[in-house]
């Protein structure tokens, strides 16, 4: 039943659509920015800026896994894991687990040697089970982020 394959040029707009699902479930549709055109472009265009995988069930489009190389100066190569989404008809049949497991073997095969994500801290049943699955949690560390005009703020103070 279960089939999950490398996303494709052809998988673009069930991808948007999952990924504003995904925005939507976050409560954060409001600050979704990208498009269909940008996810073309970026991952399927000359220079890749992610991978995705796509999650089928019986035919369906059932959840997606994007990722990216990343580096730690700790660690060295990591594979940071962006979204992990399983539809909610979907859901409790084994999917993100075995989407994580396939980017996890990605990360091995390629040397890596951790995947890191976020999580929101309301969502239990995801924290439930990436704390099943081993995941460490590090509550002191805190995301910072520069967007939008703060970012081409910054980019101008440069002399």
């Amino acid at each position: 039943m279960l089939s999950i394959r490398p996303a494709g040029r052809e998988d673009v707009p069930v991808l948007h659509e999952m990924i504003r699902e995904l925005a939507e479930f976050e409560r954060s549709l409001h600050k979704l920015t990208n498009t269909q055109a940008d996810l073309l472009e970026d991952g399927f265009g000359p220079e890749p800026k992610f991978r995705a995988l796509v999650a089928d069930w019986a035919d369906k489009p059932a959840g997606y896994a994007l990722f990216f190389n990343s580096y730690s100066t700790w660690r060295g190569r990591q594979m940071f894991l962006e979204d992990l989404y399983v539809r909610p008809q979907f859901r409790r049949k084994g999917i993100a687990t075995a989407l994580m497991a396939r980017v996890a073997k990605v990360a091995t095969a390629e040397k890596c040697r951790a995947m890191e994500w976020g999580v929101l801290d309301w969502n239990n049943k995801a924290i439930n089970l990436y704390t099943s699955l081993g995941a460490t949690f590090f509550d002191e560390c805190r995301i910072a982020m520069v967007k939008d005009d703060a970012l081409r703020e910054l980019a101008a103070r440069v002399a």
